[in-house]
């Protein structure tokens, strides 16, 4: 199905040593840059003393928005082989953040590449890996006496409901995963009211 795509259930985290360097990194499931804003600078707070805090995130069912931050490390020595570790696994909806404490002895890039990589790659096999289904968030606003009509379709496509208001007017939200999302406009066209949230 072309709504299904691989993440991460749980925050999950990998080590990596080299030369008295430490290489914590730390994974995520996350859905909106401003959940990666937020864990960001959290990990920068408690990993305060830390030398860097390098990072790459992917997100979307398309994994078409992504971002890879070597916090000052080399250009292309952190970040990069951050999200390659990601994509090698083919996951999407992921943060991973690698502080690092340095030891006193440098490591060249082809050693920093390596720790970057091998701690994600870590991190990454201690985690869940699961099935997510992209899908689009709607409110049905309709009136009491369409509430059978709209209650079946919601049945029928066994699609959750939360936010519900009944009255004379009623709304509820629900989330639709994409390949259903047509088939679900057609069966309350003319029925209800839709707006996208």
């Amino acid at each position: 199905m072309f709504d299904a795509y691989r993440s991460i259930q749980a925050p999950s985290q990998g080590l990596f040593k080299d030369n008295g360097s430490r290489f914590i990194a730390l994974a995520y499931p996350v859905e909106t840059e401003a959940e990666v804003k937020a864990i960001v600078a959290g990990l920068k707070k408690q990993y305060h003393d830390a030398r860097h805090h390098c990072y790459a995130y992917r997100l979307g069912y398309k994994a078409d928005l992504f971002r890879a931050n070597d916090d000052g490390e080399p250009s292309g020595s952190a970040g990069r082989p951050i999200l390659g570790q990601i994509d090698s696994l083919g996951l999407s909806d992921v943060l991973v953040v690698v502080v690092r404490y340095f030891g006193g002895i440098k490591l060249g890039i082809p050693g920093l590449i390596r720790a970057y990589k091998t701690s994600t790659a870590d991190a990454l096999q201690q985690a869940v890996i699961v099935e997510k289904i992209a899908s689009r968030r709607f409110r049905i606003h309709f009136d009491y006496l369409s509430m059978n009509a709209v209650m079946k379709v919601l049945k029928d496509m066994d699609l959750p409901q939360t936010g519900q208001e009944f009255g004379e007017q009623c709304s509820l939200e629900t989330k639709v995963r994409l390949s259903a999302v047509d088939a679900f406009l057609e069966r309350l066209q003319g029925v209800a009211r839709l707006e996208e949230c």
